[in-house]
């Protein structure tokens, strides 16, 4: 009863925590914490860091002695067997019948040292391999890193940018309904046609659905959000601080020098691995030596007798002919290097093209938001004037609703150009290299 009241108080502390830091308004760089914590992209990207230092292992295990042992019993009448297990128990005599020795028992104890003196290099290329796939991967950990850094603070931006739209939309919206309350007054009191009065009514009505399509956007722009932290979807609404510093800290970077893209250096190490990779195929037609040394113990309870041995030697072996097996796996290592060698040319091509799009599409970014900021600008005092004319009975409703129609699309503009000036500036960064968010 008391473990599982003590397990009953944790699990309601680890749900209390987990609210708490759901309620916790976030940051951009607490963002990106979590989602490299919790989301499956990063956690597999760290198995494969591990497996390849697991191979890094497996190739130093060639500097280091292989220690065997091993144990048998066997009982046997066969001549050539029993007549061995003698000669062990050191129970040889002259009276013994070789053709019908009898049943003989046998308990064989070995312990074997083995140890490689050389090989062709082929250890060592193959450590070199390892520990190259070793920085491949890492390389590809941080390219990982970027990309989920990227679409997190894309995921926020975009939860952000749905929900100025919800706020733009209910802003007309609620001018609508003002118009649509003073139209209504002006016909009761006869100085308004009702077709006038029902323009303004349908178009208030286009803009309620439109704002309910934009709030269900909001709503999945905000599952989007947990999904790419990789946390399971919640209801609890998702809060921003104001003013995060990261953003401020956000600005397009000068240089266009991509050498740091995290992909390219994990090709330049596929690439050395590769070459470690032809040395070892190579090494093949080196000869291989082997130094070794064994104990042995054998027991007979049939003959009561008991003996001890042991063997120590060194063994050369040199390959002379494979049917032309190593030259095969030669040809077949320089092919994969070249392919990898182009691998990575085309890799630095579209990374080329792809920081001439970010930074094309930046500039243009840039562009629309100064348009869009001053259209925005030009569309507010023109409905501010319009409403008051509409109020002093000197504006028609089509051409209210025209002026109304025409902030709204302006602020919605506005909007959509400030985010996608923002997320451009994200791929800039990502494209060149850089971390997304830039450190303070």
């Amino acid at each position: 009863m008391r473990a599982a009241r003590q397990a009953a108080i944790v699990l309601v502390a680890i749900a209390l925590t987990a609210r708490a830091t759901a309620a916790e308004p976030w940051t951009l760089t607490r963002a990106v914490s979590v989602a490299l914590e919790h989301s499956p992209d990063a956690r597999i990207a760290r198995t494969r860091v591990e497996g390849a230092h697991a191979l890094v292992q497996q190739a130093d295990s060639a500097w280091r002695p292989q220690v065997n042992l091993s144990g048998r019993y066997t009982d046997t009448n066969s001549p050539m067997m029993a007549f061995g297990s003698i000669l062990n128990q050191r129970a040889f005599n002259f009276g013994l019948d070789f053709n019908r020795p009898g049943r003989i028992d046998n308990l064989n104890a070995t312990g074997t040292v083995a140890y490689n003196l050389y090989s062709g290099g082929r250890p060592t290329a193959g450590r070199s391999a390892a520990r190259a796939g070793v920085a491949a991967s890492e390389y590809d950990l941080l390219a990982a890193h970027h990309q989920l850094a990227a679409e997190v603070v894309k995921a926020a931006l975009n939860v952000q940018k749905a929900r100025e739209a919800v706020a733009a939309l209910a802003g007309g919206v609620k001018a609508y309904a003002a118009a649509a309350n003073a139209a209504r007054a002006r016909f009761e009191a006869g100085q308004l046609l009702k077709s006038e009065l029902l323009s303004l009514e349908v178009q208030l009505a286009q803009t309620r659905a439109t704002l309910s399509s934009a709030r269900h956007g909001a709503s999945l722009a905000e599952r989007a959000f947990h999904f790419v932290l990789g946390l399971e979807p919640s209801d609890e609404p998702i809060e921003f601080v104001a003013d995060d510093p990261a953003l401020t800290r956000l600005g397009p970077p000068d240089s266009r020098d991509f050498s740091a893209r995290p992909e390219l250096l994990g090709l330049d190490a596929r690439i050395r691995a590769a070459e470690a990779m032809v040395t070892a195929a190579r090494g093949a037609r080196q000869p291989t030596i082997n130094a070794f040394a064994s104990y042995q113990y054998d027991h007979g309870w049939k003959l009561n007798r008991a003996g001890d041995s042991w063997l120590a030697g060194v063994s050369v072996d040199l390959n002379v002919f494979d049917g032309g097996q190593t030259s095969a796996k030669i040809r077949q290592a320089a092919a994969e290097l070249a392919q990898i060698k182009e691998f990575r040319r085309k890799a630095a091509l579209g990374i080329g093209l792809e920081v001439e799009q970010a930074r094309l599409a930046h500039a243009d970014a840039v562009e629309r938001l100064a348009v869009t900021s001053r259209a925005v600008e030009q569309a507010e005092e023109s409905a501010t004037l319009s409403r008051a004319r509409f109020e002093k009975e000197a504006l028609l409703s089509a051409d209210l609703i025209g002026v109304e129609s025409r902030l709204l699309e302006a602020q919605l503009h506005r909007t959509v150009a400030a985010a996608d000036e923002r997320l451009a500036v994200i791929d800039l960064r990502r494209a060149l290299g850089l971390e997304p968010l830039p450190r303070p």
